[in-house]
């Protein structure tokens, strides 16, 4: 079964894809888009730095594997998913640096599939191993944002 980071790079590449196969009138023009490169530097460094928490931390990144401790410091004390958010920002980058309004259904289907088929089975699995300390952690920090 596909992970996060399988639909991330699908994802990417089919909007990259698309946007030259099928082209479609710009609705942003530069210099405007060019503030989608900010937004893929957010999104790179959100993901870089919370997947740099977890390799010091001693825990899996994968989501099929058991973690070994609940990482709760840096951005995952304002988001409990700062990695997919990372991807999300990136995808959403893209799609303001290529302008076209037919990229904008990449960034919101990657949050759908990620809400849907991901975080619920991650959220499971966390409550699971880690119990009370993961239930109060969800209480205090949103799932996003």
């Amino acid at each position: 079964m596909a992970d996060g980071q399988d639909y991330f790079l699908i994802l990417l590449v089919l909007s990259v894809l698309l946007n030259f196969i099928f082209p479609v009138p710009a609705f942003l023009s530069p210099p405007s888009t060019y503030s989608g490169v900010l937004i893929i530097g957010f999104g790179f460094v959100l993901a870089f730095w919370s997947r740099s928490l977890f390799l010091r931390n001693s825990t899996t990144l994968q989501p099929s594997e058991e973690p070994t401790s609940l990482v709760t410091s840096g951005p995952f004390r304002i988001s409990r998913n700062p990695i997919y958010l990372g991807m999300a920002a990136i995808l959403l980058g893209v799609t303001v640096l290529q302008g076209t309004l037919v990229t904008f259904a990449f960034p919101v289907l990657f949050v759908m599939l990620i809400e849907f088929f991901i975080i619920p089975g991650e959220e499971r699995n966390l409550e699971k191993i880690f119990g009370e300390q993961y239930r109060d952690y969800k209480k205090r920090v949103r799932k996003w944002i």
